[in-house]
């Protein structure tokens, strides 16, 4: 997934702009980025501090740990199996 170029802080900076009640289109202008993706921002940010979108990060890195650790391990056991099927 490519990195966005707008920090977490920033991209709640955003929204509570536009919640504030400048037009979506002007906050879209004035940071340089499609309505599109702003929406797309506000539906996984919207109603978030800076500490939450902090932990939901942390929490997603955890996660993708831990299915890199099953992946591996389901790998060695499919190995195994091979191995001691063939003998």
């Amino acid at each position: 997934m490519r990195k966005s170029c707008f920090t977490e802080a920033q991209i709640i900076g955003m929204i509570k702009e536009q919640e504030a009640g400048m037009a979506t289109a002007e906050v879209c202008r004035r940071h340089g980025l499609s309505p599109a993706t702003f929406y797309k921002l506000k539906a996984k940010y919207g109603g978030m501090e800076v500490s939450e979108a902090a932990m939901l990060k942390a929490l997603e890195d955890e996660n993708w740990k831990l299915k890199r650790l099953l992946a591996d391990t389901m790998l060695d056991n499919v190995v195994l199996k091979d191995l001691l099927g063939k003998n």
